[in-house]
Order: structure tokens, then C-alpha cells, then sequence
């Protein structure tokens, strides 16, 4: 109040990388003591702005808040074009397909991970060697292999080999952590762009358990759930929180209609990569073919058909193979940069990465993560569950997910609006960057509709993950100034309106 807020901020400022870097806190320099004014508009505003990049950095590495963080929406506005901004400028994914017996089940995966790789390059026009990392969740792939597979596959799609990668697995939700851990990174200030994304091939990698497994897992209940067929979690998830079985294959059915309408539109043409490969038939006799949409979607499925279907993990149980995710073969990739520097090259932000939260569950029901996830990465973006307009919320099983739209009260209007893992498929690790284009491309459509999107999904062994996405029109008026060339002409065009 006495112009000190000035020299504050600045010294906030300076120190505002070492922060970021986990040094600890700095000892504040003591302000030079200044005479009593009136409060003037610029100061008090250069300390709103110190409190909110403070409250951004903290919530980015799960530190105590330093500042009040924002109570819904309308807040949003003051902090809106903020050049530190985690954006997004580019998604793309493969097509899904059907492990050992659709369109991949004979392409190996570095191909799938180059695929991506290189359309995001012709996409935004970078340069290859500007990337700061490559960073791919992957689930069931040998962790020394798939490295490896990273590691050839961005040399293909024409990466140099001064371009680091690295793989991570957080199970089903890998690939979004990839964009997590990607953000995190970025606003740690070890690099200002980098590429996220996700990848798994479950023809070549099925979920099997290796070697043997501890006796001690005897004396820990909860250790033992971790053990628990995914299948048998989804009854138990079904018998604890009363899903019945008509409303499974309902959810079901919806997830296919809304799915196979959303092909037939084209909603998922932009999204995906068309991916040219080899298919082998019975004989082994090879034909080359251009894979360019998922080949798990059933539009001729009914009600009658899947009540017909038995319980595929319990005798007398409600989960089927029709409620549950497909296992399948894909990949997907999201380009990552500061807000600064995506106005520095001219690309258009199609969604600020603005929080994410993972919470741990009973191993036993792990289908409930999202119902504790997704409150919490909505909380740290300041917002209630009522600000956000679509959700894209990972159907392992019909069960957990119809119980997340029922024990959050959401509007199923707002959930998958174009059908979700159980008609498009769920390659683990591919999974939330897949989500990611998905929500993305769904929100442009919608324009002004459409501002906050979640990204959220249940996790093996009993957690939970979700993101919170913010369109960004803080810009339009500059985009709409600024002539679009390329692939973003086409984009342009394509979102107008």
C-alpha cells in the first residue's frame, strides 16, 4: 500500500527461476522504506500479478498455495494471456485399433511413435532440434525396449539425435502424466518446449505379470488388492455402489452410438494421422494399407446384443467384454510450449495446461480414481464442477465410469461426446494423449461454448488422475489479425466460427 508491493515484486521476479528449480525459498531483499502514499491502480496491480505466478508455481510442484487461488471461472479472466502459460499447440494421435486382430497388429511400435512424431513437425513447422525432450508414457512395453523404441522412432521421424527422450509409466494414465510431467518441467524453466505424448502396442505386449510375486503381500491386504484382475475390480465396483447391469450396457450402447456418429461425421478426422503399413492375413502373405480410423466402433450394436453377452470375469457378474475397454494398439502426441514461445512463432494456443492432480484409492475398487481426481485438478484451477464444459473421463469399464458421472452429479451431456474407451479402444499408455486430441478438437468445435475441459481416468493398483484444459481466447483478437499459412490456415478454417 505504500508503493513497497513495487520493489517486492521485482525482487519476487528475479528469483522467480531459482524457485521454480526447487532451491528453496530465497530470503526476501527488505525493501527500501518508502514515504506513505495513495494507493495507485499500477502497484496494486504488479502485486496481484506477483500472487498469482506464485499461486501458478506452487500448484505446478504441489507446494502450500503462496496466494489465494481463484473461486470460479469469471477469475480466470485477470490472469488470462499470461506469457509462463503452459500451452498447447498441437495434438495428433494414430487411428485405435484392435489388438492381434486390427489395422496395427503387425506394425511394429516405433512406427506407430514416428508417425506422431513427424505430423507434429509438419503440423507446426518447428525445427527438430528446438525440441527439449520427448517424453512417452508406455504401460506394458519392456522399460529398457521401449526406450529404445522412443529413441529409434523420433530418429525416424527425423528428430537428431541431440533431441533427448525418456519413457515413464503411471499405468492408464501415462500419457497424461507425459503432459504433466512435461508442464511441470517447462515451468521449472529446463526448457520452454517439448513433446509429450503416449504409446502401446497390446498385440506384442499383453498384460501379463513376470516372474513371481512377494509372499509378503500375504500379510498386507491392500497390497494383495494390487493383484486383482482389473475385471474382478469392476464387479466389485459394481456391487459396492449398486451398478446394475442394464445400466452398464446402456452406458455401453451410448458409447458406440456416440462414437460411430462421431466417425461418420468426421469429428476424428483432424486428430488422426493416416499411418501406412503392412498387414499380414492367415497365410502371412503381406499387404500394404493406410490406416486412418479406428476399427474398434460396433454402430450396429444394440441392447439385445449385449444383454446376450456373458459375464466375462464372475460368474453371475455385470461386467462383459461389451462393457469393458477394447485392449488396442495406437499412439498419440502433444506438443507443449510456454505461451511466450508460441507467440514467438506464430502458433496458435489450443488449450493452456492449467492443472493436474493424482490421488491414490483402494486397490480393490481402483475404478473410482476419478472421483477423487477430478475435484482435486479442478480445484487447483480455481474452478467448481460446474465450470467445466466437457469431460473426457476414460471408460476401462462401464461400471466406474457411469458411477464417476453419478457420484459427481455430472450432466452425461457433458461426458464423452463422442463415445469413449469401450467403443474406441484404451491402449494404455496412449491413453491421455489420445484423450487430450480428443477433448481439444471437441472444444474448438464448440468455439466460445466450450472454455474448460477435464481429462481424467481410473489407474491399476488404485489411483486416480485428471488435467484441467482451458481454451484460450485471450488471443483471438490477435489470431484474427495475424494471417494463418499452412496447416493452420487449414485449422483456422476448419474451427471458424
Amino acid at each position: 500500500k505504500d508503493g513497497s508491493c513495487i520493489h517486492s515484486n521485482l525482487c519476487s521476479f528475479s528469483h522467480l527461476r531459482l524457485l521454480s528449480r526447487g532451491r528453496g525459498p530465497i530470503t526476501p531483499v527488505k525493501p527500501t522504506s518508502l514515504p506513505p502514499s495513495t494507493p495507485h491502480p499500477t502497484m496494486e496491480k504488479a502485486a496481484q500479478r506477483q500472487k498469482v505466478l506464485l499461486s501458478h508455481l506452487a500448484s505446478a510442484h504441489g507446494t502450500p498455495e503462496v496466494a489465494p487461488q481463484p473461486t470460479s471461472a469469471e477469475s480466470h479472466d485477470r490472469r488470462a494471456g499470461d506469457l509462463d502459460d503452459v500451452v498447447i499447440v498441437s495434438t495428433c494421435r494414430t487411428a485405435l485399433c484392435r489388438a492381434r486382430r486390427g489395422g496395427f497388429k503387425d506394425t511394429p511400435v516405433d512406427d506407430l511413435i514416428a508417425a506422431v512424431l513427424k505430423d507434429t513437425l509438419r503440423r507446426t513447422g518447428i525445427e527438430p532440434e528446438a525440441v527439449g525432450d520427448i517424453v512417452f508414457g508406455s504401460v506394458m512395453g519392456p522399460s529398457s525396449q521401449r526406450a529404445n523404441e522412443l529413441r529409434m522412432a523420433m530418429l525416424f521421424a527425423g528428430f537428431p539425435h541431440t533431441v533427448p527422450v525418456h519413457t515413464l509409466n503411471r499405468q492408464c494414465s501415462s500419457g497424461l502424466q507425459a503432459m504433466a510431467s512435461v508442464a511441470a518441467s517447462i515451468k521449472a524453466g529446463y526448457y520452454t518446449m517439448a513433446i509429450a505424448g503416449g504409446v502401446e502396442h497390446m498385440t506384442s505386449n499383453p498384460m501379463n505379470w513376470e516372474g513371481t510375486v512377494n509372499p509378503r503381500v500375504a500379510t498386507c491386504q491392500e497390497a494383495a488388492d494390487c493383484l486383482i484382475p482389473m475385471g474382478i475390480t469392476s464387479e466389485n465396483v459394481s456391487a459396492q455402489f449398486g451398478m446394475t447391469r442394464a445400466e452398464q450396457d446402456a452406458f455401453a450402447l451410448r458409447s458406440h452410438r456416440l462414437a460411430a456418429a462421431a466417425r461418420a461425421a468426421g469429428k476424428f478426422k483432424n486428430e488422426i494421422v493416416p499411418v501406412e503399413t503392412v498387414l499380414k492375413d492367415a497365410n502371412g502373405e503381406e499387404r500394404r494399407v493406410t490406416i486412418s480410423e479406428d476399427d474398434g466402433i460396433r454402430p450396429e450394436v444394440t441392447l439385445a446384443t449385449l444383454a446376450a453377452l456373458k459375464p466375462a470375469f464372475k460368474k453371475g457378474g455385470s461386467t462383459t467384454a461389451g462393457s469393458s475397454s477394447q485392449t488396442t494398439d495406437g499412439a498419440a502426441a502433444v506438443l507443449m510450449m510456454t505461451r511466450r514461445e508460441a507467440r514467438r512463432r506464430g502458433l496458435p494456443v489450443l488449450a493452456i495446461f492449467r492443472s493436474f492432480a493424482a490421488v491414490g484409492v483402494p486397490p480393490a475398487i481402483m475404478g473410482i480414481g476419478p472421483v477423487a481426481a477430478i475435484p482435486e485438478a479442478v480445484r487447483r484451477a480455481g474452478l467448481g464442477l460446474d465450470d467445466v464444459d466437457v469431460f473426457e473421463i476414460n471408460e476401462a469399464f462401464a461400471s466406474q465410469a457411469l458411477y464417476t458421472v453419478k457420484k459427481l452429479g455430472l450432466d452425461l451431456e457433458r461426458v464423452n461426446p463422442n463415445g469413449g474407451a469401450i467403443a474406441l479402444g484404451h491402449p494404455l499408455g496412449c491413453t491421455g494423449a489420445r484423450q487430450a486430441a480428443t477433448l481439444i478438437n471437441e472444444m474448438q468445435r464448440r468455439g466460445k461454448a466450450a472454455r474448460f475441459g477435464v481429462i481424467s481416468m481410473c489407474i491399476g493398483s488404485g489411483m486416480g488422475a485428471a488435467a484441467v484444459l482451458e481454451r484460450d481466447f485471450s488471443d483471438d483478437a490477435e489470431r484474427s489479425a495475424r494471417p494463418a499459412t499452412g496447416v493452420h490456415a487449414g485449422l483456422s478454417r476448419q474451427f471458424a466460427g
